[in-house]
């Protein structure tokens, strides 16, 4: 997959997950756990654009590994949401599933850039 695809992939990834945050309750832990997810589901596309943009090999990696972390504290928010069964909306397994692509997808990527160092 291409730096193209995969800013499109994740800007797409980051709005699903906005959208997903207005449609829960603005209270209790729904409203604690909205705020975590909006700041890290959407930091993984603003972050891969940031690596994209990277100074040096070293700065590129360490940028990924920052998308790594928000993509994967995105996927447990996502999951506590699903145990909390909130039937807010079907396409949290959906989320998380886009989640773990993007998530195997950087971990491949930060793997393939250190062996080229």
């Amino acid at each position: 997959m291409g730096a193209d695809q995969l800013k499109t992939r994740t800007k797409a990834f980051g709005i699903s997950i906005i959208k997903l945050i207005q449609l829960l309750p603005d209270r209790g832990p729904a409203r604690t756990i909205g705020q975590q997810l909006i700041r890290c589901g959407t930091s993984v596309g603003a972050n891969f654009r940031s690596a994209c943009r990277a100074r040096s090999h070293l700065d590129f990696i360490a940028k990924l590994k920052i998308v790594e972390k928000e993509c994967d504290e995105s996927v447990y928010w996502l999951e506590l949401l699903d145990v909390l069964n909130l039937k807010i909306a079907p396409s949290i397994k959906a989320l998380i599933d886009e989640a773990n692509q993007i998530l195997s997808i950087t971990v491949a990527s930060v793997k393939t850039a250190r062996n080229n160092s």
